[in-house]
């Protein structure tokens, strides 16, 4: 199982990156590494880019900026999840406001109930120091592969 994600990053002052806090009941209360890469799974026969600025539109209710995106690869998280990252520099870039979608899942759990929960409930820019501490242990390599490309660019 695959996901396609959109890093967006700023180099003023400091490099930045863009990310979402994700929403449900299991995130409520956690901040760090509790947030993550917009991001999403790739649809049958999608490419990685297409499912992944489809996915950022999707979690934020935004459309990703129309900017050049480099492809930093995959990241693989401890569960086994691949998520392709592409990065693209997008200074200045702010939601108006955040429309996430929605997923369902039974909660309170083994109560037969379904509810409905936001896919992320906040996105914000991060130094790159500060996203280290926030992010899912998993997508933190894709922050070392944007400092390496930067640093090679």
């Amino acid at each position: 199982m695959t996901s396609a994600g959109i890093l967006l990053f700023s180099r003023a002052p400091t490099l930045q990156v863009f990310v979402a806090h994700m929403g449900g009941p299991f995130w409520a209360k956690r901040h760090e590494q509790a947030w993550s890469i917009p991001k999403g799974l790739l649809e049958p026969g999608e490419s990685p880019l297409s499912a992944a600025l489809r996915e950022f539109g999707e979690e934020t209710g935004t459309a990703a900026p129309s900017v050049d995106y480099v492809d930093l690869g995959t990241v693989r998280a401890s569960s086994g999840k691949v998520l392709h990252v592409f990065a693209g520099e997008a200074p200045g870039f702010e939601l108006d406001e955040l429309r996430p979608g929605l997923f369902e899942m039974e909660w309170p759990p083994r109560s037969g109930r379904t509810a409905a929960f936001p896919e992320i409930d906040e996105a914000r820019w991060a130094d790159a120091a500060e996203a280290r501490t926030l992010l899912v242990k998993g997508q933190l390599a894709a922050i070392d592969r944007l400092e390496a490309h930067l640093a090679a660019h």
